[in-house]
């Protein structure tokens, strides 16, 4: 499959390539227009790149996370120079510390993000910086300033960075940061454009509330972090170095801007931390003890501690300490879906039902929220009831493949067997195995009882998974 993704976005490029050369008073300002790559180009090309992630790299699929991550982007993309908001978030499952975008507004985040940015102005300022490379669009600007030597140089990234994030142990082994790829994946900004991406980003980080301080803070955390990875420095630091000059440059442009008055979200950055961190661990004993050392005067190590606790299956002690936390912390969303998920993990399904079913009418449009009743409704054979929960989260997330995941195995425990296959059929589009996704509704397309309505559904949605897999055709 590697092999042939390089094929494919290699023909993808050539047929880009062949667009008349500009004369040299026409170049363009690709922040604005490219002679290269169309905004639409763009977008069909990165979202064929995301399918074919999704099924190379596994994704992240705590809500909680994704949900979180997910609306601080929009936050700041809604303060940014994008001409297309057409944006979709990728949470990769690696505890790496990296992140990347590709052009067609695909933003890829590694969970280890999370535990690299000490707060949510530093994972901000990450986001910004990615932001600013689609929003100037760097990528078509690379391709057109090499197209005379490498027109494609676009194809080259996309699949380099595929390929590294496909093999975590090869690919992304050791520290990165948005600033720089993977291992053999680097996308090779220009000074220039990495310099353009601080400054847009810092200010778009400034209209969005935060900090512009947290950017250099992040590049120096960065630095720092690089120098006990204890072998040869990897290449993704060596093509984008976080050098004392960058950093000494982001601080001089941060005092010239001003500081908004910035509020934390009621500790959820740090309990969000605590999650990423319990499930990375490869030593949940010690970490229970480090909790333990500091639960007394940290809520936040209380919380992680109870997260310990429940992964360890200590229901009792995990509940306890849940119950330890201060009162005004006890209020928050975030505690209140542990305790249902404590619920359900200790086989107490009627009370974990009871409780989402509270939170559910208190959060009726909280992705996090939906996806935990639903759990729960399927956990009390209530089936029917948690697809029909699910299929609204589908029609509100159509690009979340976890969602469809579970709706399709939802849909089969409530006899669904129609709603089986639709939603198989997009849980494979979305990660690039279209030819199971066409087997799925050739499925459909044989249930006896189909109305006029599904069939011509069925059909125009065929027709749709066929031109994606001619688009990816030399990927299999």
């Amino acid at each position: 499959m590697r092999t042939g993704l390089i094929r494919y976005l290699l023909a993808s490029l050539l047929s880009l390539s062949s667009i008349a050369p500009l004369q040299a008073n026409e170049l363009p300002l690709i922040a604005n227009s490219s002679a290269t790559i169309s905004l639409e180009q763009e977008f069909q090309l990165g979202r064929t790149w995301a399918r074919l992630l999704r099924g190379s790299a596994p994704e992240y699929g705590d809500p909680l996370i994704v949900n979180y991550i997910d609306g601080l982007l929009w936050k700041i993309a809604a303060n940014s120079q994008l001409q297309d908001h057409r944006l979709e978030l990728i949470v990769l499952d690696t505890p790496v510390l990296n992140a990347f975008a590709v052009p067609g507004g695909v933003v890829g985040i590694n969970a280890g993000l999370l535990l690299g940015a000490q707060d949510e102005q530093e994972f901000a300022s990450v986001i910004a910086h990615e932001l600013a490379h689609l929003s100037q669009r760097h990528y078509a600007q690379q391709l057109e300033e090499s197209r005379r030597n490498t027109p494609l140089l676009l194809a080259g990234v996309l699949a380099s960075v595929l390929l590294a994030t496909a093999d975590a142990e090869a690919g992304m082994a050791g520290i990165t940061s948005s600033m720089a790829a993977g291992q053999q994946a680097s996308i090779n900004f220009t000074r220039r454009n990495e310099q353009e991406a601080d400054r847009i980003g810092m200010q778009n980080m400034v209209n969005s509330g935060f900090d512009p301080y947290a950017m250099p803070r992040m590049f120096s955390r960065l630095q720092r972090a690089s120098r006990f990875i204890g072998q040869k420095t990897p290449e993704f630091l060596l093509t984008h170095p976080v050098t004392e000059s960058r950093i000494a440059d982001a601080e001089n442009r941060a005092s010239q801007l001003p500081s908004p008055a910035y509020k934390p979200q009621n500790y959820d950055y740090q309990l969000l931390r605590k999650r990423v961190e319990v499930f990375y661990t490869d030593n949940l004993d010690q970490l229970i003890k480090t909790y333990l050392i500091s639960a007394s005067d940290d809520q936040i190590s209380a919380y992680g501690l109870a997260l310990a606790l429940l992964k360890r299956r200590d229901f009792t002690a995990a509940e306890t300490a849940l119950k330890n936390l201060p009162s005004a912390l006890q209020r928050h969303l975030y505690i209140r879906l542990t305790y249902a998920e404590l619920a359900l993990a200790a086989g107490k399904q009627q009370d974990a039902l009871r409780q989402m079913e509270q939170l559910n009418k208190l959060y009726p449009d909280s992705y996090p929220v939906n996806q935990r009743y639903a759990k729960a409704l399927s956990a009390n054979h209530q089936f029917t009831k948690a697809a029909r929960v699910l299929s609204e989260l589908s029609r509100r997330f159509p690009s979340n493949s976890y969602i469809w995941y579970e709706l399709a195995e939802t849909e089969g425990l409530a006899g669904n067997t129609l709603g089986v296959h639709e939603a198989r059929s997009e849980y494979f589009l979305l990660t690039g195995a279209t030819d199971k996704a066409l087997r799925q509704i050739d499925f459909a397309l044989r249930e006896k009882n189909l109305s006029n309505s599904d069939i011509a559904r069925l059909e125009e949605r065929k027709r749709e998974v066929e031109r994606v897999r001619e688009q990816i055709k030399n990927t299999l």
